[in-house]
């Protein structure tokens, strides 16, 4: 699979029956490898072992219903108190980051109220926060340490 914007993790791949899988330790058990879940796993590694998220606070790939539709996340990380910190879009690295995948996870978050969001395609990576007050959403730079929010 194609080198990311992360850095080198140990992910955990098998072959079998002509498909190539990778392990999720969010959901215990391997799921097909495709591009996107290439950047999905990167991104469950990134905020496990570099923004110390708890593992019992990350979900991955759940339904979730938005203006009567349902939609999938690709991955949350909730605090202790069960509000949501991050949610964060994962799109394979061949597909550019548009407005469109901006207003995608502003949709998303009007479902969760995120304290930061983040996009990425596995080689750009985009962090912002929502200032509820003013309703503006406030880029920065990376996502703040995960196991001390609340």
């Amino acid at each position: 699979m194609q080198k990311l914007a992360f850095q080198a993790y140990s992910l955990i791949t098998k072959s079998s029956e002509n498909m190539r899988y990778i392990f999720d330790p969010i959901r215990k058990k391997f799921v097909i490898l495709t591009p996107e879940e290439w950047v999905r796993q990167h991104v469950v590694r990134y905020l496990l072992d570099d923004k110390k998220a708890p593992k019992s606070w990350v979900n991955v790939e759940k339904q979730f219903t938005l203006a009567g539709l349902q939609k999938r996340f690709d991955v949350i990380v909730f605090s202790a108190d069960g509000s949501v910190q991050v949610l964060v879009e994962c799109k394979a690295p061949s597909v550019s980051i548009t407005q469109d995948t901006f207003d995608q996870i502003a949709r998303y978050n009007m479902s969760f109220n995120a304290q930061y969001m983040m996009v990425t395609n596995g080689l750009n990576h985009y962090y912002c926060s929502f200032d509820y007050e003013n309703q503006q959403y406030l880029f920065c730079e990376d996502l703040p340490m995960l196991n001390k929010l609340i």
